[in-house]
């Protein structure tokens, strides 16, 4: 069973990291949405050795983004992303490339499956 500090610092981690998608292209934001509750669900019961993996690939996630978003608003150019080094694709595991083959290919979709809208203030 998780600590409840564990279970505080993931929470947190988590709702940042959905906060910073808001910064995002709705259609980006959408996807990336949804894959990081998919993963976070996922390793819910991850190992302790695999949990602070997790934690420490989500949290350099959220640095980034949180970087990209501040340099952002600066210049009024938003440009997300990194590359992926050579190295950490050999780290990967066959079902890891697969999803991120997957993720590049909805991402980099002509047209959209789905329409998204903003939220509407209520009236």
């Amino acid at each position: 069973m998780a600590s409840p500090a564990h279970v505080s610092r993931v929470r947190s981690l988590y709702k940042r990291i959905l906060l910073l998608h808001r910064f995002m292209p709705i259609d980006l934001r959408a996807i990336g949405d949804q894959y990081v509750k998919d993963e976070f669900h996922r390793h819910k019961s991850a190992s302790p050795e695999a949990a602070k993996h997790f934690m420490k690939e989500w949290e350099n996630y959220r640095d980034t983004l949180q970087t990209q978003v501040l340099e952002a608003v600066g210049n009024k150019k938003l440009a997300f992303g990194t590359d992926l080094p050579e190295q950490k694709l050999k780290d990967f595991q066959d079902e890891q490339i697969g999803q991120l083959y997957e993720l590049m290919l909805e991402s980099t979709k002509p047209n959209r499956q789905f329409h998204i809208q903003e939220d509407s203030p209520p009236t």
